[in-house]
């Protein structure tokens, strides 16, 4: 993943700068985790957090507006990553064939990610979402708006192919299946590869439904 987004720094002052954001970005991300695991997520502050990352605690907030968006740090630049992928489909491209292809450019970036000690990150992050209620329903949020947003974009991409139903069915249906599939991994300590594979076996499954419903035809309306 780092080395993906180096590839599309612009060169000159602005690179400079866009490593420098990223840096501070990834220094308060594991600063909070230290912090979490060492104290706990209610007994942790922000000041605490960005004094440990030596930054301000008017920087922290220029980049997180709060202690829970710590946990979500990645959240953004996967999005950014998948909604790219949707937005350019391949010449004669089946919308779940790009779906496919969303999933696997995802299932890259979080094993690219979480290697060595990012992957005991992970598992803290893991366990912060099981025990912390308010993490707990921000997850649910924001990944209820990731697939919202995918939706939206793969019904651009086919007007005439995907209606949104459909698009919102399929969508949350591989990315559930990948979290689903690959936590169950990870409770279980799983390595990097093999919590991949487990996500993409997930994948498979689901994949094998949506093939079968066919994205190209509209929803029946189920009897009474």
């Amino acid at each position: 993943m780092a080395e993906r987004l180096r590839q599309t720094e612009p060169a000159g002052p602005a690179g400079l700068r866009e490593r420098k954001k990223q840096r501070t970005r990834r220094a308060l991300f594991e600063a909070a985790m230290r912090l979490f695991a060492e104290k706990g997520y209610e007994q942790t502050t922000v000041a605490e957090i960005a004094a440990a990352a030596d930054v301000s605690t008017k920087t922290l907030f220029n980049y997180f507006p709060g202690k829970e968006d710590l946990v979500f740090a990645y959240n953004r630049v996967r999005l950014d990553l998948l909604l790219e992928v949707v937005a350019n489909p391949e010449a004669d491209e089946a919308p779940v064939d790009l779906l496919a292809r969303m999933m696997r450019t995802l299932l890259t970036a979080v094993a690219d990610e979480e290697t060595g000690a990012d992957l005991a990150l992970s598992r803290l992050r893991l366990h912060l979402l099981k025990t912390v209620p308010e993490l707990q329903a921000r997850a649910l949020m924001l990944t209820l708006d990731i697939q919202r947003q995918l939706a939206t974009e793969l019904c651009k991409s086919y007007p005439d192919r995907v209606d949104p139903t459909s698009a919102a069915a399929a969508v949350g249906t591989l990315i559930g299946a990948a979290q689903a599939s690959g936590l169950a991994a990870l409770e279980q300590g799983a390595s990097t590869g093999e919590m991949k594979a487990a996500a993409w076996r997930g994948v498979e499954v689901a994949l094998a439904g949506v093939r079968h419903a066919d994205l190209g035809v509209a929803p029946a309306t189920p009897s009474d």
